[in-house]
């Protein structure tokens, strides 16, 4: 009787553990996606395909008609991890088109996962853990060894885009083009300029677009050598006694200092074929090919450059011996040159008119030198201290901030002089807390609205955003940024950047990830001539795609675009020189942006994420 009483008293108890624990069971196995039928992948869920860091900025936009409620759940849809509201519908800055932001930020947990609406399906799946970005950071870098020219790229290096050297005779018997000619190098002379990086989907070499490329990566060192002294990418140099990052560079600074005249300083705007090579690869071209014109933009451009790589150099003496010396003369010669020469500006329309064979590859005709000659005084005042270089031009003309482009390279002074803040002389360092001053105010300017855009990212302010080149637009904002992060330590700065990173990677209008061979949808047919020729199915890895451009059907003539609208302006298609087209002077900023938040993320407190109970 006793133990009947016991019995009934704890059976209403026993039967409360079994529910809760059928309960717990049932929650950790069953999500909404297992009770629908439209369980399918969506590429109207726009994300970062890639991933997230456990405690960084998390953030999907939907672009299409959905419910209110979103989920984050298992690959497999079996286990949801976090439940969420969509935000009301955002109205596109270029269209009518409706977006809704997916903020799951709040998640630390790692893990692989994919974003789940009932109404439309789920994402492409994503990652949260630390490092989540390293491999892209390294591959945008080892995308510059894809392009080295007078190399072959074996397997071990290269995989299956492996390929013979491209160039090896004919950038050793380049001829001066009648533009270029001077008493000691007459019309018809052969030098010898090998080396170097392939500048786009062609095969020629663009000082202009090198200065801008070599400064970014050179500046990428300078701000972070702790995190490149250690970083390997795989190169043929990668077990010698210098940083990959300053190896790859190494490839190509070699190349520019090639296209210096010894005989007076004065730097040959480009090294190149009359005309674009055809859909072949490199160890196909054969055509004649010319070093044309000096120019000032060039002279300034190679100036800044060897200024940097000298004292960059000079920490590695046994490494490279004497290059630190050769760089700083191949600096200040150039230098004198442009000073005696300030206005001599490649226009390749009158040199046809005037020379032959005609030139038609690209020009990279710059009209106004004022921020060249900035730029090179600035690196050239902060290697050699001597205050003439800082006070022989205006360095603060007026008070504009322009984002960095090969033509408008005035940024890259500022970002140095900040970067040498500790290190400025008195002629400087009164001018210190105005740069500053607008250098932040610049930041705020980019960011001021983001967060309620339709796609809540710093890129596509406007649709001047959009141009030739946009995905280089949306690094460069992420790289000032990061600047103004390392002023302030405000975070915020280093949020938005990374945000842009998540643009890049497929949180944009089109759905792509712009990175060749990194996220779900990518570029398979960039403007680009070895993945063009190679008969390998996949592009090149790591090389980023010009992105939407706004006039690019009337620029390149392909036909296959299927939207108008500004931030959709994209297609897929190896026609599309003007959306689709790679670059190096893009890639440099990627490279920047994704390595310098790796090289953050610990002291950002992006990668310490906890496991949830």
């Amino acid at each position: 009787m006793n133990i009947f009483f016991f019995f009934r008293k704890l059976l209403p108890i026993m039967v409360l553990v079994l529910f809760i624990s059928h309960f717990s069971i049932a929650q950790q196995t069953s999500t909404p996606a297992n009770q629908s039928q439209k369980a399918t992948l969506s590429g109207q869920i726009r994300l970062n395909q890639i991933g997230f860091y456990p405690s960084g900025p998390k953030v999907a936009v939907v672009a299409a008609e959905a419910g209110n409620t979103f989920y984050i759940t298992t690959i497999d849809l079996r286990k949801t991890v976090f439940t969420g509201k969509l935000t009301e519908p955002r109205t596109s800055e270029f269209s009518a088109k409706k977006t809704r932001i997916a903020d799951f930020s709040a998640l630390t947990t790692p893990g692989s996962y994919v974003v789940y609406i009932p109404e439309i399906g789920h994402s492409y799946p994503f990652e949260i853990k630390s490092k989540v970005h390293q491999e892209v950071a390294k591959a945008s870098i080892k995308g510059f060894y894809f392009q080295r020219i007078s190399t072959p790229l074996p397997e071990q290096y290269a995989g299956k885009w492996q390929r013979p050297a491209g160039h090896v005779q004919e950038d050793t018997q380049v001829l001066i083009h009648p533009s270029a000619a001077t008493t000691q190098r007459p019309e018809g002379t052969k030098i010898s300029a090998p080396l170097g990086w392939y500048d786009a989907g062609d095969y020629n070499k663009y000082i202009v677009n090198s200065g801008i490329t070599t400064g970014t990566l050179l500046s990428l060192y300078e701000d972070f050598p702790t995190y490149f002294d250690t970083l390997k990418l795989n190169i043929p140099e990668s077990n010698n006694n210098l940083p990959d990052l300053l190896d790859e560079t190494l490839w190509n600074l070699r190349w520019m200092l090639a296209m210096q005249d010894p005989n007076d300083g004065g730097v040959y705007h480009k090294l190149t074929n009359p005309r674009f090579d055809g859909m072949v690869m490199p160890e196909e071209a054969k055509n004649p090919r010319y070093v044309v014109q000096k120019s000032t933009p060039a002279a300034l451009d190679f100036a800044a450059v060897m200024a940097q790589a000298s004292r960059i150099a000079r920490k590695f003496p046994q490494a490279l011996p004497g290059l630190a010396d050769s760089c700083l003369t191949a600096a200040t010669r150039a230098w004198d040159w442009a000073r005696q020469n300030p206005a001599v500006l490649y226009d390749q329309e009158a040199l046809n008119k005037q020379y032959d064979p005609d030139v038609s590859t690209g020009a990279y005709g710059d009209k106004d030198v004022t921020d060249e000659f900035i730029w090179a005084a600035s690196e050239l005042y902060i290697t050699t201290k001597k205050d003439s270089y800082y006070q022989a031009v205006p360095i603060f003309p007026d008070t504009q901030m322009p984002l960095p482009s090969w033509a408008q390279v005035r940024l890259l002074g500022y970002y140095t002089l900040a970067r040498f803040e500790k290190d400025l002389t008195p002629v400087a360092k009164k001018d210190f807390p105005q740069l500053r001053k607008q250098l932040v105010q610049f930041a705020d300017e980019l960011t001021d609205g983001a967060s309620k855009r339709s796609y809540a990212t710093v890129m596509g302010k406007s649709a001047k955003d959009y141009i030739w080149g946009s995905s280089a637009v949306a690094a460069n904002q992420g790289i000032a940024l990061i600047q103004v992060y390392r002023l302030t330590g405000d975070k915020k700065y280093l949020d938005y950047a990374l945000i842009n990173l998540d643009y890049l990677v497929g949180r944009n209008a089109t759905g792509f990830s712009f990175v060749t061979g990194f996220g779900d949808k990518t570029p398979m047919h960039p403007h680009h001539r070895p993945s063009i020729a190679d008969q390998v199915e996949e592009p090149v890895p790591g090389l980023l795609s010009g992105g939407p451009n706004a006039n690019a059907p009337r620029q390149d003539k392909c036909t296959t675009y299927t939207s108008t609208i500004a931030d959709e302006t994209f297609t897929d298609d190896d026609c599309s020189y003007a959306s689709n087209e790679i670059a190096i002077n893009w890639n440099a900023p990627l490279a920047y942006l994704a390595s310098a938040i790796e090289a953050l993320q610990s002291k950002a407190g992006y990668s310490s994420g906890k496991e949830k109970p």
